[in-house]
């Protein structure tokens, strides 16, 4: 990482983040610059200069310059570039700044070079891949990023290569970098031994959309999150009839562990048949599920409360005809009994009704 030194006379330099407030000495945030040396904006640029030039937030009847710069105070009160905050993303709610990572990795003694980029192969799947130059491992540098960055920031994949593809002016390629294949990871593949780790192996597969998964390998290290976690566990839950908690996959994360437990699981007495879903005659009272209740019960406190509702406003441009709107909106009131079923309460108790289907004129 580059040092770049300290303000110059006249110069005022703050470190701040996405509320503009001061970081803590060796926490990465956006550089902005002021003084008198500032200047009035972009030639020309009236917009530009609306997006750049910012009221001082601590001194009124000023401004100050958003560089756009990623940048953290080293003990020494120098100041130390990291990259440009135009590489900050966003995955499963969390802001991630990907050159906080890149300068975490640089900080390893085996790392030569490194770049943090995010790869969505699945649509609204998106994941953190760490392309290395160095001497080390990929699990060596896992294990020292758990310990210096939050669990989310940890990329899912590290690629370990000889060198960085360069573009003809001489940056990192980094459109090259995603490019590249499976056969670019160090990592060995340790292939499935038993009937239940193929079974497990296929299943983190599909739910994953990746190939080559050794028994070894830890399920959120490979990509999974908690939300991935659910689908596996009723996958399983399904293929080998028995009781399995979400928990059992955050304690055993590998294939080898998860087919040890469902082996055991399997033995004890967890193991039993999922009853079949039996449908409820229409027209009679139905008692609420345990959501339902919930919900009930918060509107007995809060009566007319809008808390909870969904409102939505759709415009329809173009040419369309009200026959076909009615038809298609009459076809979703008779195919989803949600939009037919009402709620009212019986000796006491909440209970729900779906009421037949009517044709529903649009005025």
């Amino acid at each position: 990482l580059i040092p770049i030194g300290r303000p110059i006379d006249n110069t005022e330099l703050y470190v701040l983040d996405q509320y503009q407030q001061v970081v803590p000495i060796g926490v990465a945030g956006e550089l902005y610059l002021g003084g008198v040396g500032l200047a009035r904006g972009y030639f020309n640029r009236p917009d530009l200069t609306t997006e750049r030039f910012i009221s001082h937030p601590f001194k009124n009847g000023e401004r100050l310059y958003r560089t756009g710069d990623l940048v953290r105070y080293m003990n020494d009160r120098n100041l130390e570039y990291i990259g440009r905050i135009d590489n900050q993303v966003k995955i499963r709610g969390f802001r991630i700044e990907l050159g906080e990572i890149e300068a975490a990795l640089h900080d390893h003694l085996s790392v030569k070079e490194a770049v943090v980029l995010v790869r969505e192969d699945r649509p609204g799947d998106k994941q953190l891949v760490a392309y290395v130059v160095g001497e080390g491992d990929t699990g060596e540098w896992r294990e020292y990023l758990k310990k210096q960055l939050p669990h989310y920031m940890v990329p899912a994949y590290f690629f370990q290569i000889e060198g960085m593809p360069l573009t003809p002016n001489g940056k990192v390629n980094r459109k090259a970098l995603l490019e590249l294949e499976e056969q670019f990871i160090s990592e060995d593949i340790t292939s499935s031994r038993t009937p239940v780790e193929e079974l497990i192996v296929s299943v983190w597969s599909q739910v994953l959309g990746i190939k080559n998964i050794s028994v070894q390998a830890s399920f959120f290290e490979i990509g999974g999150h908690s939300l991935l976690a659910t689908r596996v566990v009723s996958r399983l839950q399904e293929i080998f009839q028995i009781e399995l908690p979400v928990r059992e996959l955050f304690e055993y994360t590998t294939v080898e562990s998860l087919a040890k437990r469902l082996e055991q699981l399997r033995k004890g007495d967890k193991k039993r048949e999922i009853p079949p879903l039996i449908p409820m005659e229409r027209g009679e009272a139905i008692p609420l599920s345990y959501a339902q209740q919930r919900l009930w019960f918060i509107d007995q406190f809060t009566p007319n409360s809008a808390l909870y509702n969904m409102p939505m406003v759709c415009r329809l441009t173009g040419n369309w005809l009200l026959e076909a709107l009615e038809t298609g909106w009459n076809q979703l009131i008779e195919r989803h009994e949600s939009l037919r079923t009402v709620f009212q309460e019986v000796n006491g108790q909440p209970v729900q009704q779906i009421e037949p289907y009517a044709f529903q004129s649009i005025p």
